[in-house]
Order: C-alpha cells, then sequence, then structure tokens
C-alpha cells in the first residue's frame, strides 16, 4: 500500500519520497490512520518493521494542525536509551524537513546537561527523551508537561525494566490525565499488558506477524573456559564480516574486548556507562569498517541500527527470551540474511532450554572439533529441577530453596541409622 493512501501530508509525502520509501509496511498501515484520528494504541512488530516511522509522520501530522505556542512540548517520545533517542529524533527532523518546522529536542543522559538546558531556551515542540534525562531537566525548571497531548512509549518493554520503571512512573504522574498515549514493543510481555491496561484508553491493539527475518540460528555447547578460544575461530571463519557480540556485563564486556584484541581482532566494548562520544565513535568505527567486532551488554545495544550487520554471537545468554528476540534482531535486517549464534556451557543449558520453549524453537545442539564440552552443571543447578528457571548462571529464590531441601534430604538418606 503506498503511503499516499493512508491520508498523510503532501509535505511528509515529499520527505518520504526523497528518501526513497514509497510503500507502506505492515505497522505503518495499520498504525498511521489510527494516530491521525486520535486512538490511543498497543502495537507490537519485530525489530526492523518500521515502526519509528509509524508514529513519527502522524505524530508530525497532528502537531502541524493542532494548537501549539512552541512554548512548553505538545508530543513526547520516550524511550530507553540514547542511540534510540537519536535514531528517532533523526527520524523526525528528516520527515520534518518540508513542514513549518517545528523545534524537535533529543535529550539523553551520558553528556553534560548544559546544552540540552540551552536547547530548550525558548521552548519546544516535540522532545524525544531517556526518561532520567527528561526528570533531571524537569528538575531545573527547563520545561513542563502538562500541556503533552500524545506520550509515545517505544520499546515499551525496556522501559518497564528495573532501572526505568520507577522513572517511567515519574514521568507518568507529571502528564495531563487526557492525553493520546501510544505503546510500541517488539514483544507483548506480561508487564506491556499490564501497563497498557492502566494507562490506554479504548485502545485499538495492533499485532503484526510479519515473516521472519532470515536469521539461521545455532546452539554450540562448550566449556565455559573455552568460549573466548571458540569465539576467536567463530570470528576468523566469519571472513571480516562485522559482528555484534553480547555478555552480561560492562566488566565481562571490556575484558572480552582487551582479549580479542590482543589476538589481533579489531574490536571495542559498548556499555551503558561509556561517555557519549566514546559511544558514537566506536558504532562508526564499527560501520566504516576500522572495527570488526563490538562486544556490547544489552543495555547499550537496544536501540542500535547497524545495516547490513551479518552476525550476531551470545557469549553470554541474555536473561529473558524478550532480549534474546532483540539481541538476534540485530541482524537479518532490511530483508538481509543474518546469523545468531549462542554459546553453552554446562551452567546455561537448562536456561537455553527456556528460552526455547518461551520462543517456541527447538536448535540443535552442535560441538565443534576441539571444544568438545565435558564439564557438569555445578551441583546446585544440578539439584534445582530442570524447568530452566533460572536467569542467565543464577538460580532463582525458588531454586535455591528447591537445591537446599534436595541437599537436606540427601544428607538424611545418608546419615547411618
Amino acid at each position: 500500500m503506498p503511503f499516499s493512501t493512508l491520508g498523510l501530508d503532501p509535505a511528509l509525502l515529499h520527505a518520504l519520497d526523497e528518501q526513497g520509501f514509497h510503500t507502506a509496511t505492515a505497522i505503518q498501515r495499520e498504525a498511521i490512520p489510527a494516530i491521525l484520528h486520535g486512538r490511543d494504541l498497543l502495537a507490537t512488530a519485530r525489530t526492523g518493521s518500521g515502526k519509528t516511522a509509524a508514529y513519527c509522520l502522524p505524530l508530525l501530522q497532528r502537531w502541524q494542525h493542532g494548537r501549539h505556542d512552541g512554548k512548553q512540548p505538545t508530543l513526547l517520545v520516550l524511550l530507553p536509551t540514547r542511540e534510540l533517542a537519536q535514531q528517532v529524533g533523526s527520524v523526525l527532523q528528516q520527515l520534518a524537513r518540508h513542514l513549518p518546522p517545528p523545534k524537535i529536542v533529543t535529550v539523553y543522559g551520558g553528556v553534560s546537561l548544559n546544552p540540552q538546558l540551552m536547547a530548550l531556551r525558548g521552548g519546544a515542540d516535540i522532545i524525544v527523551a531517556t526518561p532520567g534525562r527528561l526528570l533531571e531537566l524537569q528538575a531545573n525548571n527547563a520545561l513542563r508537561l502538562e500541556q503533552v497531548c500524545t506520550l509515545v512509549l517505544d520499546e515499551a518493554d525496556r522501559l518497564l525494566e528495573q532501572g526505568f520503571a520507577d522513572e517511567l512512573e515519574q514521568v507518568l504522574a507529571e502528564l495531563p490525565a487526557q492525553r493520546q498515549t501510544l505503546l510500541f514493543s517488539a514483544t507483548f510481555a506480561a508487564n506491556v499488558q499490564q501497563l497498557a491496561t492502566r494507562l490506554l484508553s479504548d485502545a485499538q491493539r495492533i499485532h503484526i506477524a510479519e515473516q521472519a527475518p532470515d536469521i539461521r540460528q545455532r546452539a554450540i555447547e562448550v566449556d565455559s573456559r573455552q568460549r573466548t578460544p571458540l569465539l576467536c575461530r567463530l570470528i576468523a571463519e566469519q571472513d571480516g564480516a562485522r559482528m555484534l557480540v553480547f555478555v552480561a556485563s560492562k566488566q565481562g564486556a571490556a575484558e572480552l574486548a582487551q582479549t580479542l584484541q590482543r589476538e589481533g581482532i579489531r574490536a571495542a566494548a559498548l556499555f551503558g556507562e561509556l561517555a557519549q562520544g566514546r559511544r558514537e565513535r566506536v558504532l562508526e568505527n564499527l560501520k566504516d569498517g576500522t572495527l570488526q567486532v563490538i562486544v556490547a551488554t544489552d543495555l547499550a545495544a537496544r536501540g542500535i541500527d547497524i545495516p547490513a550487520l551479518p552476525v550476531v554471537i551470545n557469549y553470554d545468554l541474555p536473561r529473558s527470551p524478550q532480549d534474546y528476540t532483540h539481541r538476534i534482531g540485530r541482524t537479518g535486517r532490511a530483508g538481509e540474511s543474518g546469523l545468531a549464534i549462542s554459546l553453552i556451557d554446562a551452567d546455561s543449558r537448562a536456561h537455553f532450554r527456556l528460552i526455547e520453549k518461551r520462543l517456541q524453537l527447538k536448535l540443535p545442539r552442535e560441538q565443534l572439533a576441539g571444544f568438545i564440552p565435558t564439564d557438569q552443571p555445578s551441583p546446585r543447578l544440578a539439584a534445582a529441577d530442570d524447568n530452566g528457571g533460572i536467569k542467565g548462571k543464577r538460580p532463582s529464590k525458588k531454586d535455591k530453596l528447591r537445591a537446599a531441601a534436595a541437599e537436606a534430604a540427601a544428607q538424611q538418606v545418608a546419615k547411618p541409622d
């Protein structure tokens, strides 16, 4: 379906045409008319489906035809990461190029507050923000939120995770009760459903079950101490292809990147606390070929858009099935094929089975010559039941109680009469 059939302003169609976009994706076909008619929305669609433009286009049109004085924002987009905020801010600027110019201000943490305070002098029409920095600017009297008429929560599942949920609640408390609210997410997790029930009124629900991206998934069993040598081998086999390697922590990212550098691999770490300028250089260096590998945490990699990224490797398994979906969604974008590899040691086997169960996957386990695993699960994990009820390598409270009970029972049996 062409964009011209969706009721969009000619100025927006002109901007789309200049960028080579003529046909709307499935999420755009469903979401744009609903947003233009003022409906609340809960939309789920896979990463790379075009959901950013699905809300940016109608937001700009509603701003153009709405009442606004430019002193306080009427449109607010909340996102979990600075990279995603930058991306959305850029899309809005590009699409608005032929409109009477709205003042679009993008704000996020990790950089100095003062330039953002200066950017907000005189007001703003549209704010694109991460929650923490938005609250910090509000505390400095740089903006007020009582005139916001449309709120967008993009990557809503991530915004609800630990570290964002409290900030999100504080922002919501500052907004007017009467507003349009749009929730976009790649996954329809339980916490997203709960938020939708609480925030949305007479919402239109859109779920786009688009054709799955062309991503070949592999699961390789390996002892924990052999993961790094195996990773080096896999990198060598990819013949210089760019890749994203996921780890569980910023310390792990820094250490693994240094190890890869010592092996002659062009690698760098990317994690949430890295200075913004450094983060941007790392991404640019991967795109221009200066780097081959980025070792990243989930928080740092969320919202990253790297065109034609052929390979994603889970060095550490993700903590949830939703994170697995987001990780592998970094590859196989825009019609390209991709490869996603997960390294599974003895202590993470049960967790990976849980991921498969929740995502309705069943991947064959591979064992590569020279890396045949011999380790057994640690006693505590082996004692826990085999439902995969752990996150990463850490057993849950329930698993610990079960393991302790099993150990106590074993000791009782072992006692002499």
